[in-house]
């Protein structure tokens, strides 16, 4: 074994994501209006390392929908913590950052973003993680973090073989 691979620092902790996967997302159809009115779809995933693993670039495609998307996330060794960056096809801008860590067994992210031209508070959840499978969630607080709503749901399921 490597001595990249006997770190437990949390540069691991994305290793799960490496591969391709098919994703089933559930999007709210009105976000900060207590809608619960869902749209879903199906979409494809592909995510490798960058960097020995300190950095991966995850590559989602919605065709349904006409958009895709790029997941940047990148390790602070210092810190140890991960910091997510999004670029949407809708409007090619790169969003703020989420950071967090992941604690036993899910990853918590927060930061800001926008909706509807107003920032609101941003959380990513991963959680219900194997070898196989995996659930992302988003959810955004227009009250400062007093209250979350949850506006986005993607099961991944692998469809490749797990990389090496």
């Amino acid at each position: 074994m490597n001595a990249i691979a006997m770190i437990q620092d949390g540069r691991r902790d994305f290793d799960f994501i490496y591969g391709q996967w098919l994703v089933r997302h559930r999007l709210l159809k009105r976000r900060g209006a207590e809608s619960t009115d869902w749209v879903e779809f199906t979409g494809t995933s592909v995510c490798r390392a960058v960097m020995g693993g300190l950095c991966n670039v995850e590559e989602a495609d919605m065709p349904e929908r006409g958009v895709q998307g790029v997941a940047f996330r990148t390790f602070d060794i210092a810190r140890r913590t991960w910091s997510i960056y999004w670029v949407s096809s809708a409007d090619g801008m790169m969003g703020e950052p989420v950071h967090g860590r992941f604690e036993g067994g899910e990853g918590r992210f927060y930061g800001v973003d926008l909706c509807d031209g107003r920032p609101v508070k941003v959380t990513f959840l991963w959680s219900e993680i194997t070898p196989d499978s995996a659930q992302w969630s988003q959810a955004f607080s227009y009250d400062d973090g007093q209250t979350w709503e949850t506006n986005w749901v993607m099961q991944f399921t692998r469809t490749g073989a797990r990389p090496a």
